[in-house]
Formats: structure tokens, sequence, C-alpha cells
């Protein structure tokens, strides 16, 4: 099921993508970046309400999704090791 609405979020990210003019390679190789169902979903929206223009703002927006996921999982592992820190104390 998980596999399937991951296919279906990249089918829809790369057909945004091709909607606005730029190669279906384009898509497949922002889906690959992005890696999750959700991170697709938000690029869809970004695609979908701010219709950019050049590749570079795809790729711009592709980047701050990722540093967005990855400064979330920096702070689930901080507060972890926190939460971990407090027991022992």
């Amino acid at each position: 099921m998980a596999n399937r609405d991951w296919t279906i979020a990249k089918n829809d990210l790369v057909y945004e993508i091709e909607n606005l003019g730029f190669p279906a390679d384009l898509g497949e190789k922002v889906a690959r970046q992005l890696g999750s169902e959700k991170a697709m979903r938000r690029m869809i929206a970004y695609l979908h309400y701010v219709k950019p223009r050049k590749a570079e703002l795809i790729v711009d927006e592709m980047l701050a999704i990722c540093s967005d996921i990855e400064n979330w999982k920096k702070k689930k592992a901080v507060e972890e090791a926190n939460a971990k820190y407090n027991e022992l104390l």
C-alpha cells in the first residue's frame, strides 16, 4: 500500500513538472531526491500554486524541503537524547 502511494505521488509530481513545460526526467530526479510521499505532495502543492517558470526555482524548493526534513530529524534526535538523559538523572 505504501509503495503504491509513493508511486502515485511520484507520478503526480512528474505530471505537474511536465505540465509546467519541463522534462519528465526533472520530475523523476526531484522525486528520487525528495524520497517520501509527504515531501512529494508538498512539492506538488508548491508547483500547483506558484507555477515556477525556471527549473532553478523547482530545484531550490526541493532543496528547501529536504533541508526542512533534515532539520526535523535532527530536532527529534536531540529531543530523544534529552529524554534519555533526563531519565538517567
